[in-house]
C-alpha cells in the first residue's frame, strides 16, 4: 500500500516517489532509506538498523550515511537546516517527523479513478511545531503609540530592517516578515505566539513621537518561560527619519544579538551532556573562548572538534576551532608548533571554503590565516565580506580593525574598533577590542594611549602577551624606563622562552618601521635577543 505525505506518495510495490502526480527520480538505496523512515514515523532510527535493513549490515562510511540522508532530503524538498520531515537525533539515528495521511496503520490509501468524495475531509489539527534545533526568534510588529499614522510605516519599517538584518545570522532561525506581520495590531501574548511559531525568543516593542523626538522601545522575551531578557530604549529625532530607521536597527540588532548568543550559551550548559548536539558543543566552546585563558582555551578545542565531527559542514566550528590555534599560537602556549600552525591554516581554510556566505566563519577563519599564514590582505578581505554579510557582527569589526593596524592603516583600524564598541558595549571579548586599540595606537606613535589601551586590556585578560609587550614597548619608547622594566618582567613571567629574534614570526606586522619601532620599543624595554 502506498504511503502519502504531504503532497509525496509513496508507493513500496511500485517503487516510485511521486510528487503530485510525478515521478521523483531516487536510487535503490534512498528509496530504501525513505521506506524505513515511513513505516517508522516518530520513531527515533538508529545508525545499526540503518545498516542492517539497507545496507545488510555492510560496513559502510558515515560520509556514505550522510550523503544518502541528504538525497532523502532532497528528494522530498527538505534540507539539513530546516529538517522539516528527516530530524537528525544527535549520536542516536533519525527521525521521519511529517505526517502520514492514511488509516490507523499509517499506510495511505488512494481512490480510485470513479470514487468522489461528496464532501472534502475536514483537514487534520495543525501539529504542533517543534522548536528548531538552532536558536529562533519572530520580531512582532512594533505599537504605534504616538497616535500618528505617519509613524506606522516608520514603525513598519523599522522592524523589517531588524528581520532583514537578524536573517544574516546564520546560526538564527528568523520567522519571515509575513508570518510576524499577522499579528500586527492584535493583542498578544509573547508565550503563544512563540508556540504557534515554533520559536524560542519573541521581539516587541513600540514606537512613541514627541515633538521632533522618536522614541522606540524593544523587550525580547524567552516564549518558552515568558522571561525578559533585555529590555531597551532608542531616541532620535526625526530630521533624517531613515538614518534614524538604520541606526535603530543597528543598535537593536547590535544589543539582542550577544543576548541571545548567551541565553543559548545558558541553556546549553544546564543540558546533560549525553544530549548535546553539535550547536550545543558549539555554544559550550563559545562560552570558553570568550574568556581567553589557556585553560579555557584548552578545554574549548575538543568541543569545536566535537562539533565538526557530528556535523562535517559546521563552517562556524571550523573557523572557531581555526582561532583557537591562532590564540595558543600569539600566547606562546603551542606544544608543536608547526604542527599546530599547520592545523591551524587546515581548519580556517575549511571554515572559509564551507562558510562563504558565513559571516562568522569568514571573520574567524580569515583572521586565523592572517596570522596563522601570514594572509594579512587577504584576511582583510575575508573579513570585509563578513562584514557585508552581517553589517552588526561586531567581531568582524574588532578583529577587521586588528588587521588594519597590523597593515599600518592606523585611523581605519581606530575607526573599526571604535565601532565594534557601539555595537557591543558590554562583549566578553572587550580586551581583544582593547588590545586592537593599543595596536593602532602604537603604529600611529601615540605611546601613552596604547600603554592606556594594553593595561585595559591586561586587566580584563592578564596573561594576554601581546598586551603585555605593548605595555613594556609603549613605556620604553616613552622614556617611562622603570615602568618599562617592569612590565618586562611581567611579560617575561608570561613567556620565559620570548626573544627579539622571534618576533618576526609572532605578529604579522606588514610595514617595516613598524616591526622596527616594535623591536626597538622591547629591547629597550629589555627583552633579550
Amino acid at each position: 500500500m502506498p504511503f502519502s505525505f504531504e503532497d509525496y506518495v509513496l508507493d513500496q510495490e511500485r517503487r516510485e516517489l511521486t510528487l503530485r502526480g510525478q515521478v521523483v527520480a531516487v536510487g535503490p538505496q534512498v528509496f530504501d532509506l525513505l521506506l524505513l523512515f515511513v513505516n517508522n514515523p516518530d520513531r527515533v532510527v538508529s545508525k545499526d538498523e540503518l545498516l542492517k535493513t539497507v545496507w545488510g549490515d555492510r560496513i559502510v562510511s558515515e560520509s556514505t550515511i550522510t550523503s544518502h540522508i541528504n538525497a532523502v532530503r532532497k528528494a522530498i524538498g527538505d534540507t539539513g537546516e530546516e529538517q522539516r520531515l528527516v530530524r537528525t537525533v544527535a549520536r542516536k539515528g533519525y527521525r521521519f517527523v511529517g505526517r502520514i495521511n492514511g488509516d490507523s496503520t499509517g499506510q495511505a490509501r488512494q481512490p480510485e479513478n470513479d470514487e468522489y468524495p461528496t464532501a472534502a475531509p475536514k483537514p487534520p489539527p495543525s501539529p504542533a511545531l517543534v522548536l528548531p534545533e538552532k536558536p529562533s526568534i519572530t520580531v512582532l510588529p512594533f505599537q504605534n503609540l504616538s497616535g500618528d499614522p505617519e509613524q506606522e510605516y516608520f514603525a513598519d519599517g523599522v522592524v523589517e530592517d531588524i528581520i532583514a538584518a537578524l536573517s544574516r545570522l546564520r546560526w538564527l532561525f528568523v520567522i519571515a516578515r509575513n508570518s510576524s506581520f499577522t499579528y500586527k495590531g492584535q493583542t498578544v501574548d509573547a508565550q503563544g505566539v512563540g508556540q504557534a511559531l515554533g520559536v524560542r525568543y519573541v521581539l516587541e516593542g513600540s514606537v512613541r513621537k514627541s515633538g521632533n523626538k522618536l522614541r522606540i522601545t524593544g523587550q525580547l522575551i524567552d516564549a518558552t518561560s515568558g522571561t525578559h531578557l533585555w529590555a531597551e530604549r532608542f531616541e532620535g529625532l526625526l530630521d533624517d527619519i531613515f538614518e534614524l530607521q538604520d541606526q535603530i536597527t543597528e543598535s537593536v540588532v547590535g544589543a539582542i544579538a550577544p543576548q541571545l548568543e548567551r541565553a543559548e550559551i545558558e541553556r546549553a550548559k544546564r543540558k546533560p551532556t549525553e544530549s548535546l548536539d553539535a550547536y550545543d558543543y558549539y555554544l559550550r566552546a563559545m562560552a570558553k573562548l570568550h574568556s581567553g585563558g589557556r585553560e579555557a582555551i584548552e578545554q574549548a578545542l575538543p568541543m569545536f572538534y566535537q562539533a565538526i565531527e557530528l556535523d562535517g559542514e559546521f563552517a562556524s566550528a571550523y573557523g572557531m576551532a581555526a582561532w583557537c590555534h591562532f590564540w595558543r599560537k600569539l600566547n606562546g602556549w603551542m606544544g608543536d608548533r608547526p604542527a599546530e600552525i599547520a592545523e591551524g591554516i587546515r581548519l580556517a581554510r575549511l571554515a572559509v571554503a564551507l562558510g562563504r556566505d558565513d559571516a562568522v566563519a569568514l571573520t574567524r577563519g580569515g583572521h586565523a590565516l592572517a596570522h596563522l599564514a601570514g594572509e594579512v590582505d587577504g584576511g582583510i578581505a575575508l573579513l570585509d565580506r563578513a562584514r557585508l554579510l552581517n553589517p552588526n557582527l561586531a567581531p568582524a569589526w574588532f578583529l577587521g580593525g586588528i588587521l588594519r593596524a597590523l597593515r599600518g592603516e592606523t585611523d581605519a583600524a581606530i575607526e573599526h574598533l571604535n565601532h565594534a564598541v557601539r555595537l557591543s558595549p558590554l562583549d566578553p571579548e572587550m580586551f581583544r577590542m582593547q588590545v586592537g586599540m593599543a595596536l593602532a595606537h602604537f603604529f600611529a606613535g601615540h605611546f601613552d594611549a596604547a600603554a592606556a589601551w594594553a593595561d585595559k586590556a591586561l586587566g580584563n585578560l592578564p596573561s594576554l602577551l601581546v598586551a603585555a609587550a605593548l605595555v613594556a614597548a609603549s613605556h620604553a619608547l616613552g622614556g617611562r624606563m622603570d615602568k618599562a622594566n617592569l612590565a618586562m618582567q611581567r611579560l617575561l613571567a608570561l613567556d620565559p622562552s620570548l626573544r627579539l629574534c622571534a618576533l618576526k614570526d609572532w605578529l604579522p606586522i606588514q610595514r617595516p618601521e613598524d616591526f622596527a619601532r616594535f623591536v626597538e620599543g622591547l629591547r629597550l624595554a629589555g627583552l633579550p635577543e
